[in-house]
């Protein structure tokens, strides 16, 4: 290890850009330095808790000269939780570091030109803008600074969110700021409830406990679904929850619940009981209306979802009689958006749940010229499949943050659609695909878009075109 990083104290550090988790970056000589709540335009003495060879990993002992970007964080939670980690930025700044961080990827990894990157779109909202939010049940609770852990009389129940980086370890949270009413209300209502009446909560590593997670789904229609997940409640604790949860919040549209004894918290392999109302809600875009299900994925920012999906279609430019390949189509969101708009769409997805929703939304919407298809990308995207569907004219694709698999980049460059639109959440997996797909395409417009305020998270649309 240099000398530089053994060293424990840096004075008047410049804190010059912020990394994903939340951190500023600085530098001392060539020594990177990693500062917990730091801001770019931060000037600060920092204590290194943690090196290596050429970085390490640091608390401001001191702020100097606290940056203009710098603004006080809105939530009790923050430095705790492992959410929304950005808010002591302004939403200003995050938007300018969001945008950065794209061009950063693009240029560094792809070797693109960003010069004329469309400016990042903001959310219209940056508090209460999630459709969805998943709490835990457990007997781990996280303490604070000044709690006694020797206190057998403290209260180790906690239902909220994991802590980074300790599984087992979950935040008690009071308020959050993610998802509008009645979710607050609904939390905090269940902990109260189910603490007054003797409930245990799971225990993480040893695997009992009567309750497990709290799943609430609201959306622009009004409706609420409520998911209720236990373990090894008996069926008198469960019919006295649910029963409760039914009578305190009428406005709960489809009260559900699930018996989860595995050792993992996926739901998707579960069955889903039905106490009230229906297996559904409803959510709705551009008068498109889709069904979202217990096991349903659906852009978690609704408002922003739409601008998304807008600027694919618009970059698609398209004219009436395209096919269209969507590819990882999901619950076949773009897929029936842009339907009203072109020839056919083929949605292919490796979830065969998400199929079914594809087609469900179709059916709601007498929409008729879509056809969808579950299987491994790579395996069902090959020659046959082409010949079988014909040459689409338009591929959009939306992989998850991985980027696509190499086998599927390399079939794009087989089929040669004239126009690729890649939708994104990883700028630099993104980048790894382009950096392939250059070879024949020309990038001719990029779009960042903000779906997760506070967070380093940031969508972008990359518009490709066949070079004749």
């Amino acid at each position: 290890m240099n000398q530089v990083a053994k060293k424990r104290f840096f004075e008047n550090v410049t804190i010059i850009d912020i990394a994903e988790e939340g951190k500023g970056v600085g530098k001392a000589d060539d020594f990177v330095l990693f500062v917990d709540k730091a801001v770019p335009g931060d000037v600060a003495d920092v204590h290194v808790y943690r090196s290596k060879k050429n970085f390490g990993e640091g608390k401001i002992v001191e702020l100097k000269q606290p940056s203009e970007y710098r603004t006080e964080p809105f939530c009790q939670h923050f430095g705790t939780c492992g959410g929304c980690k950005w808010q002591h930025m302004t939403y200003a700044a995050q938007l300018k570091f969001k945008q950065k961080s794209v061009a950063d990827a693009l240029t560094r990894l792809a070797k693109i030109d960003v010069t004329g990157m469309l400016s990042i779109v903001p959310s219209p909202a940056d508090k209460y803008y999630r459709n969805k939010l998943e709490y835990t049940f457990s007997n781990k609770r996280w303490l604070y600074d000044g709690e006694n852990r020797e206190n057998e009389e403290l209260n180790m129940n906690a239902l909220g969110f994991h802590i980074p980086g300790r599984f087992d370890k979950i935040l008690d949270v009071q308020h959050c700021w993610l998802q509008s009413e009645p979710s607050n209300s609904l939390r905090n209502t269940i902990r109260g409830f189910v603490l007054e009446h003797g409930y245990s909560f799971y225990d993480l590593k040893a695997h009992t406990g009567a309750l497990r997670n709290l799943v609430v789904r609201t959306s622009s229609t009004g409706e609420v679904m409520v998911i209720v997940v236990f373990a090894y409640a008996d069926e008198e604790q469960v019919n006295k929850l649910m029963s409760f949860i039914n009578i305190r919040f009428p406005e709960i549209t489809s009260l559900l619940y699930i018996i989860n004894q595995k050792k993992n918290d996926t739901i998707f392999d579960q069955d889903v009981l039905v106490y009230k109302g229906a297996e559904y809600i409803h959510e709705e875009m551009n008068g498109i209306r889709f069904r979202i299900g217990p096991k349903s994925f659906y852009q978690t920012n609704s408002i922003q979802a739409l601008h998304l999906y807008e600027i694919a279609r618009d970059f698609a430019d398209l004219k009436g009689d395209e096919l269209v390949y969507d590819l990882y189509t999901g619950a076949g969101t773009i897929a029936n958006f842009i339907a009203g708009h072109v020839r056919e769409v083929v949605g292919i997805e490796y979830v065969p749940t998400a199929i079914e929703d594809a087609k469900v939304n179709s059916a709601i919407n007498n929409i008729a010229n879509t056809k969808f298809y579950a299987g491994d990308m790579k395996d069902v995207l090959g020659p046959e499949f082409v010949a079988e569907h014909g040459k689409p004219d338009v591929i959009i694709t939306d992989p998850p943050r991985a980027g696509m698999h190499p086998d599927v980049v390399a079939r794009l460059m087989e089929i040669e659609a004239a126009k690729i639109v890649y939708v994104s959440c990883n700028a630099a997996t993104q980048a790894r695909d382009l950096l392939v797909l250059k070879e024949k395409y020309d990038t001719v417009k990029i779009q960042p878009v903000d779906m997760f305020p506070h967070t380093q998270h940031v969508e972008n649309v990359v518009l490709l075109i066949l070079r004749s």
